[in-house]
């Protein structure tokens, strides 16, 4: 781990910004180049993707405030530092709000955007998840296992104690996810499918690596904040899965009941001039 990557004179370059720097590099740059191949405006989608990040980041402050209002009570120059306290779920929610609403105004398909951005999110989560590592937040617990770390120059996690690598666990999970996401949009049928998986995924997998996390992040009941909203989002995930699925479904069957009305349409004008 290394939280300061390099200094320059007397600025510092920090791991996390790093990282989140150049996953959002990398975001933009697939969804551009994704653009292409599904014939969607390059335009829109670099514009949806500035207001979903603006989305983004007051969404993670917001949840950060939420989940952490007791701590930011005693801590209040919390508030000012926008270095630190993001909650990603927050970012995710904000920016597909943010998203939707820009599409709205500006009459665009959002699930046709939505599904062409997404694996691009998930790419730069990826990217997000080794600068938590660089700087040594959202630890794991103790762990006497093999595949344990020891910090020495964390700023928030312990220092000399092995403990499980959540945040690398997370970043591969991420890369996997964007990989599949890709996969599933060469594939679909129908807008919203990618968008929907994410969902489900994105959720399956943050329930289950938030079991091994130790560090302070919020609570509700014996779940952890991210925990408890994981649930929520699967179940969103699933029935939007179904919604635009059954919509596709729909649709066929409408075109051929008219292909049929046509055809029998045109049978009974052809027996009348036959009469």
């Amino acid at each position: 781990m290394k939280p300061i990557l390099f200094e320059l004179g007397p600025i510092n370059i920090y791991g996390y910004g790093a990282m989140i720097g150049i996953g959002i590099i990398a975001a933009f740059l697939m969804a551009m180049k994704r653009s292409e191949k599904y014939k969607l405006n390059a335009d829109n989608v670099f514009n949806i993707g500035v207001i979903a990040l603006i989305g983004g980041v007051i969404g993670s402050k917001l949840l950060f405030f939420i989940t952490e209002f007791e701590y930011i009570i005693e801590n209040p120059k919390v508030m000012l530092n926008f270095a630190e306290g993001f909650v990603v779920y927050g970012g995710i929610i904000g920016g597909i709000i943010a998203g939707f609403l820009y599409c709205k105004i500006k009459k665009l398909d959002f699930l046709a955007y939505f599904d062409l951005i997404i694996p691009s999110i998930a790419l730069a989560q990826g990217f997000g998840r080794i600068g938590c590592f660089l700087t040594g937040c959202c630890y794991g617990r103790e762990t006497h296992s093999w595949i344990g770390i020891t910090f020495h120059e964390s700023l928030y996690g312990p220092n000399g104690v092995s403990l499980i690598p959540t945040q690398l666990i997370s970043s591969g999970l991420n890369f996997i996810h964007a990989f599949i996401l890709v996969m599933i949009a060469r594939k679909k049928k129908n807008d919203g499918v990618v968008a929907a998986c994410y969902l489900i995924f994105y959720s399956v997998g943050r329930f289950c690596v938030e079991i091994f996390r130790n560090d302070p992040r919020g609570s509700v009941g014996a779940l952890s904040t991210s925990q408890f909203i994981s649930i929520f989002m699967f179940i969103i995930g699933v029935i939007m899965l179904i919604i635009v699925t059954k919509k596709k479904t729909l649709v066929k069957e409408t075109i051929v009941v008219e292909e049929v009305s046509k055809e029998e349409n045109i049978e009974s004008i052809d027996m009348t001039e036959e009469k």
